[in-house]
């Protein structure tokens, strides 16, 4: 016990020699937060490439990282805090990201009603992606929910919540 060394091993009571042979004046709970976030970078890394790509999966790793680091007491207690990092990484990498279709250009669409361009432009992203999938490319909405990683029924909740706001901003009756 004399060396500085707890039971567990994880937690240290006195200060260690660190690098250059200053003493180490980390936290135990900083030590074992810099462990854990260590641990879980390069697996959070690896998801979120295959989920976003290298250049966004960057990004939320760092987020996931930063806000691990920030919230490390509540990380502490957390079953699965390599989960719960994912989600943070994907929440606050959301923000920035950019939209999943591009915006339609005035002069390429097809002829349509003209106020149909701002609307569908009003519209969430994810709400305009289902509508943009399922009535231009005629996709089902098995096919929607595989691609967009999503249920089929919530993809019939998005198209429904879509059509139902574009009535509305055009001013159009649905037939029965």
């Amino acid at each position: 016990m004399g060396d500085g060394h707890s039971d567990s091993g994880r937690r240290r009571s006195n200060p260690e020699v660190g690098l250059g042979g200053k003493p180490d004046l980390r936290s135990a709970d900083e030590l074992l937060a810099e462990e854990v976030l260590a641990g879980a970078e390069p697996r959070l890394r690896r998801a979120f490439i295959a989920s976003f790509g290298t250049e966004r999966a960057a990004e939320a790793t760092a987020e996931a990282l930063a806000w691990g680091w920030e919230h490390r007491d509540r990380m502490a207690a957390m079953s699965n805090p390599v989960g719960y990092l994912y989600r943070v990484g994907q929440s606050r990498s959301r923000s920035r990201r950019q939209a999943l279709l591009p915006r339609p250009s005035r002069s390429a669409l097809p002829d349509v009603e003209p106020a149909l361009i701002g609307a569908l432009q009003d519209l969430p992203d994810r709400q305009r992606t289902v509508v943009w999938l399922v009535h231009a490319c005629e996709w089902t909405q098995v096919e929607v929910a595989a691609a967009l990683d999503i249920s089929p029924s919530a993809v019939s909740t998005h198209l429904a919540r879509a059509m139902s706001s574009l009535r509305r901003s055009l001013e159009v009756e649905q037939d029965v």
